[in-house]
């Protein structure tokens, strides 16, 4: 005797509209808050010669942000309403690790790629049998890329040498997972 078929939803899950309404809420909120982040580090950083690689890779950021604006317009996504949380505790962020040095800026940063870089990778994944949203798994890949390089350059700058660093990444990313948490519902 076979078991009955799995239902494809299970009560609760949101249906396939809201699944990608959250995707799109939660980028775009993760795209400004990344945002806020490198304009943190700046306010600190803004004379260094750490200061180019941060200008560059908050510009990435504002294109992507950009990008996820315009699919919220378009599709008429609410974002989340926690985004003047998220204007305030990104500059926090950024600022306060810049405070620590260059290197805790970048392991900051490091940290926040290392979660963006899982988180979009599912959704890349979540997407890719359905070629109604090709477009939207393909922004989303190409975004994915970019954050891994943003990692990639700022443990190229040494981020690796931040004073305490295991600890300062994982209290990043524990932080950066509960805020995608968060942006996904609210």
């Amino acid at each position: 005797m076979t078991a009955p078929p799995r239902p494809s939803r299970l009560p609760g899950d949101p249906d396939p509209k809201e699944r990608i309404d959250r995707m799109i809420r939660v980028n775009q909120a993760g795209e400004f808050g990344a945002k806020r982040i490198y304009q943190g580090q700046l306010a600190v950083l803004g004379d260094s010669a750490d200061a180019p690689l941060i200008r560059e890779m908050m510009a990435q950021e504002e294109k992507h942000l950009e990008r996820f604006n315009a699919l919220v317009a378009a599709r008429g996504v609410r974002p989340t309403v926690l985004e003047p949380l998220w204007n305030v505790a990104g500059f926090a962020l950024g600022a306060a690790t810049a405070a620590l040095g260059p290197k805790a800026a970048h392991a900051c940063t490091v940290a926040v790629e290392d979660v963006i870089g899982e988180h979009y990778a599912e959704q890349a994944e979540a997407l890719a049998a359905d070629p109604a949203h090709a477009g939207l798994k393909n922004t989303i890949a190409e975004f994915r890329d970019d954050e891994l390089r943003h990692r990639a350059q700022c443990l190229a700058a040494g981020a690796e040498q931040a004073p305490a660093y295991p600890v300062l990444t994982g209290a990043v990313k524990t932080a950066t997972k509960l805020a995608i948490w968060l942006s996904t519902r609210f």
